[in-house]
């Protein structure tokens, strides 16, 4: 049954792709290779890539700034009903209702499922789950690493908990606009306002949160296919990104803007943060509670732990970070 009129999803506006900075394919091959660090890291530990510089001085920083002790979940409510923006919905059913177990208590379980790598569940990439050129991270032939039974290198296992600085980028806040609208390139010129204006600076292993107001927009104006449309990082964002060496990416959409500026690439800055530069990436993030508690403590720096379901081989996991104030 289609929509009703009233339930119809908010079709992203057209305009040029990327923000209007087109990007050949031949320039993105040069950019790819200019923030590559393959080779940077011992073979058992290339699979971590750039979370390898998170050290224990890195995580002592982080706890330090805790200060009110508020604690703000940033994964999605599972989602399990269809919709433009979840062409895959979220399994959730029970399995027992009240089974008795001799003699007491009754029993109530649920199974959960999902087809995670998609555009409604929050969930976190591992380095296994994007090949450019048939390639992994750290050179690896992406044929030869991931099959069928599973990644057997670079998967989410490999990460373990993931806890270090976490910098909140909140761009509409610095626009003075509830959100950015689907196409709108965040590009490196904006990174560096973004952090004038909020008072942060990106550093070495931290994690940076780009908001762009995303499931704000959502919730006003209803839902719409982030695949055709989404507001995220223009490819010239990544060296700078990568020139301050941070250690994951995340994003209320998945990090990407779409139309790609890129032709024939539909993400490519998975490609060059997973693949060349060996960043996870956490997409989906419901960052609207985390923009106003940062606002409301006058700093959009945390503590941010990352817990993923050790999946050996998997791709990445389902995830409700938290940061910590």
């Amino acid at each position: 049954m289609s929509p009703s009129d009233a339930d119809a999803p908010a079709p992203p506006p057209e305009g040029p792709p990327g923000g209007g900075a087109a990007v050949s394919r031949r320039e993105f091959d040069a950019l790819f290779e200019a923030v590559r660090t393959w080779g940077r890291w011992a073979a058992g530990a290339a699979g971590r890539g750039a979370w390898n510089g998170v050290t224990a001085d890195h995580v002592r920083g982080a706890a330090a700034l805790v200060r009110s002790g508020t604690v703000v979940p940033l994964g999605r409510p599972w989602d399990t009903a269809p919709g433009p923006d979840n062409a895959r919905p979220a399994l959730h059913h029970m399995t027992d209702l009240g089974d008795v177990e001799e003699p007491e208590p009754s029993a109530y379980k649920d199974f959960l499922g999902a087809d995670y790598h998609g555009k409604s569940v929050s969930h976190l990439d591992a380095l296994s789950h994007i090949g450019y050129r048939g390639r992994l991270y750290d050179g690896r032939a992406a044929r030869e690493e991931a099959g069928a039974g599973g990644a057997r290198f670079g998967s989410v296992a490999a990460l373990g908990p993931l806890v270090t600085r976490g910098v909140l980028l909140d761009l509409p806040a610095v626009l003075g606009v509830p959100w950015l609208e689907p196409g709108h390139a965040v590009r490196a010129g904006d990174l560096l306002a973004a952090e004038e204006a909020l008072g942060v600076r990106i550093g070495e292993a931290d994690a940076v949160l780009l908001r762009s107001g995303r499931f704000r927009r959502r919730r006003e104006l209803g839902p719409w296919d982030p695949g055709t449309g989404s507001a995220g990082w223009h490819v010239d964002a990544l060296p700078l990104l990568a020139e301050r060496g941070v250690a994951l990416l995340g994003a209320d959409g998945d990090s990407d803007v779409r139309p790609s500026p890129v032709e024939g690439l539909h993400s490519p800055v998975h490609a060059l943060a997973l693949t060349a530069m060996g960043v996870p990436l956490l997409d989906n993030l419901d960052l609207e509670a985390l923009s106003a508690a940062c606002a409301g403590a006058g700093r959009h720096a945390f503590m941010l732990v990352v817990s993923p379901l050790n999946v050996p081989g998997g791709t990445g996991s389902p995830v409700n970070p938290v940061a910590v104030l």
